[in-house]
């Protein structure tokens, strides 16, 4: 995954060109959705997650896909990452509101699918 490209609250009422190559929001959404980015997102709306519960939520993610998921999407501004000093450490994550404000259309869109296919 490339680099994310974290947009702060200022930036995110301003307008992007997202079919200009270099535009900031472009990676954001090419992260969003990416193969697992979806699942992540949707999987972290209902709640805050450690990471092994978003593993089993996810079913076919590996690890190191998980990982570098949430590390981008982290980036982006999208989720946060909580780490606890125990032993093993806890590492818990949860979206932001920027976060949630995304995840809400993705939700939208997949029950609406749901609701197709019955």
């Amino acid at each position: 995954m490339t680099e994310g490209a974290q947009l702060t609250q200022a930036e995110s009422g301003k307008r992007y060109d997202v079919f200009h190559t270099d535009c900031p929001a472009r990676d954001v959404l090419n992260h969003v959705t990416s193969r697992w980015g979806v699942w992540v997102l949707i999987s972290l709306r209902g709640a805050d997650l450690r990471f092994y519960e978003l593993r089993e939520s996810i079913q076919g993610i590996s690890e190191k896909m998980l990982a570098q998921t949430l590390r981008a999407l982290v980036q982006d501004g999208l989720v946060w990452r909580e780490v606890q000093p125990t032993t093993p450490p806890q590492v818990t994550y949860g979206l932001t509101q920027f976060g949630q404000d995304i995840g809400e259309p993705l939700e939208e869109l997949f029950n609406r699918l749901d609701r197709g296919r019955r």
